[in-house]
């Protein structure tokens, strides 16, 4: 927003009192055939194509997919914004939902609608195994939370990598694994062309019964009528989504 703006522009020269900052909006045509440096939130794509002469692209968001999918390969270098902060308040939200499911707050939720007193077995957090899809940034900083409060954690990524107290997977054969022997799937994978439509009915399909997924990554990695058919089957007990296909929800 307009006040946001102006805070960050402010800021900016403050530090960089040598450069010109300018917002976007204020930019003449030549200011922005001139501009060599953009720092970016989630832009309209257009818009950074008008800064034609730019070296690179500085993005304050973990996720760049829409910036690299129409700007093209003849973009400048775009810059993605690693946040310690980011990661921290990330694991922290995984850790919250985990334990949601864990807890069998659902559950208990839908019994206080019905106002039904039943008490339900406590299993100790050793008895749960977390597979977190996406091992980046995100991922190792949620897996390391959920550690510390005493799950088992898989991880799963393209490559393979290693981690303390963590199996990590990697391939086809460790994903089978994965979703085979998680009760529940935390997704924070970047959205790519090979993410796309990632999690779809063969993958929920190979995930264990009862088992329960949390979206944290992007809405377009889920085929939503996949995990609504496996929701309605009662193969999945549960979904936390935070992303979707269309945001905000119609």
């Amino acid at each position: 927003d307009d006040a946001s703006e102006q805070e960050w522009r402010a800021l900016i020269a403050d530090l960089l009192p040598e450069e010109s900052i300018l917002r976007f909006r204020d930019m003449s045509d030549a200011e922005r055939k001139a501009a060599e440096i953009a720092i970016v939130a989630n832009p309209d794509p257009a818009h950074v194509a008008e800064l034609s002469g730019l070296s690179w692209i500085h993005s304050l968001w973990a996720g760049v997919e829409r910036l690299v999918a129409e700007l093209g390969t003849g973009a400048p270098p775009i810059v993605r914004l690693v946040d310690p902060e980011l990661s921290r308040v990330m694991a922290e939200a995984v850790l919250a939902w985990t334990l949601y499911l864990h807890r069998d707050m659902p559950t208990y939720a839908r019994q206080q609608r019905d106002r039904v007193w039943i008490q339900h077995p406590y299993r100790h957090p050793s008895r749960l195994t977390v597979g977190i899809l996406g091992l980046g940034a995100l991922g190792m900083a949620a897996a390391g939370h959920l550690r510390q409060a005493g799950f088992a954690v898989k991880g799963w990524s393209r490559s393979p990598k290693k981690a303390d107290d963590i199996e990590c997977l990697s391939g086809d054969e460790g994903l089978a694994t994965l979703l085979g022997d998680s009760d529940i799937v935390v997704c924070l994978m970047p959205l790519t062309n090979e993410t796309r439509g990632f999690l779809d009915k063969a993958r929920f399909a190979a995930m264990k019964d009862g088992a329960a997924l949390i979206n944290f990554a992007r809405g377009a990695i889920v085929v939503d009528a996949d995990l609504i058919a496996s929701l309605d089957a009662g193969h999945l007990s549960h979904a936390v989504l935070d992303v979707f296909h269309e945001e905000p929800l119609p």
